[in-house]
């Protein structure tokens, strides 16, 4: 890719330059997303789709689980 010396370049060169940089990226997340998405259709053939609201929560230590392990009796030395 070229380089493009920003400073040179007058605000409506600039503004025509953002709307086309804007316009590639909307392109280039719309092919990815198309990607993906082919993706998860081959893969919905292995099972049901996992969705995020039914994964399963991550298990968090009780504050009762947390008071038994620090009231455990230390051994002694001898």
């Amino acid at each position: 890719m070229a380089k493009i010396d920003l400073d040179s370049l007058s605000i409506e060169e600039l503004a025509n330059l953002r709307e086309h940089a804007t316009d590639k990226l909307f392109e280039k997340v719309a092919a990815r997303r198309a990607e993906l998405e082919a993706e998860l259709e081959k893969l919905a053939q292995y099972g049901k789709p996992v969705k995020k609201s039914d994964a399963a929560p991550i298990a968090k230590a009780k504050k009762s689980d947390e008071v038994k392990e620090t009231k455990e009796p230390v051994a002694k030395a001898a």
